[in-house]
């Protein structure tokens, strides 16, 4: 099944940003993009960096209007005690989402049911709430930053250019392609 194109279901769940807890619900993920990114546990190995990657990218994030919002299957609690604890974590401000009991993950297919954890999945919403990207790698295969931004970078081109797409490899300023008739076989 393809969530290319699907709304982000309804959903409501408790959020550790900045030392303070809140909801987080689809709502706020309207009117502007976002990447919602699963992994699967606090205090565990590859996760905090994935994290820190994800928080060194962070301003230019939101300099294409979008918000990162990390996702595990544990508590709003156990986000602030591992931000408490580790060196890597403590520097992350977006929102840690908790999803202990797997509304999220579930909705979106990357939870394990064997562990009770999520696969790390990746998301990426446009400001109606349609998903317009998404990877979902096993849980020991960590991911890269770098090309959550260059693939959020060319959803916001195609959506602002809808006919032209962009080619393997492609960042802002660099050739595009028209689909038609006159490209078929020249490239």
């Amino acid at each position: 099944m393809s969530f290319i194109g699907k709304t982000l279901p309804d959903f409501t769940v408790k959020a550790y940003q900045n030392g303070d807890f809140h909801d987080v619900s689809r709502t706020d993920m309207l009117g502007h993009w976002a990447i919602l990114t699963f992994y699967p546990a606090d205090f565990s190995f590859v996760c905090p960096t994935e994290l820190g990657d994800l928080q060194d990218h962070y301003e230019q994030f939101k300099a294409h209007n979008a918000e990162v919002y990390s996702v595990s299957e544990d508590t709003e609690f156990v986000h602030m005690a591992w931000h408490d604890q580790s060196p890597t974590i403590k520097k992350i401000q977006f929102p840690m989402l908790a999803d202990p009991a797997g509304v999220l993950a579930n909705a979106l297919g990357v939870r394990d049911e064997a562990s009770g954890q999520a696969f790390r999945g990746t998301f990426i919403i446009d400001p109606e709430g349609k998903i317009q990207s998404y990877t979902i790698n096993n849980m020991g295969i960590g991911r890269n930053a770098a090309e959550f931004l260059r693939t959020l970078e060319a959803a916001q081109f195609v959506a602002a250019h809808g006919d032209q797409v962009c080619p393997a490899n492609w960042h802002p300023g660099e050739k595009t392609l028209k689909p038609g008739a006159a490209l078929v076989g020249k490239i």
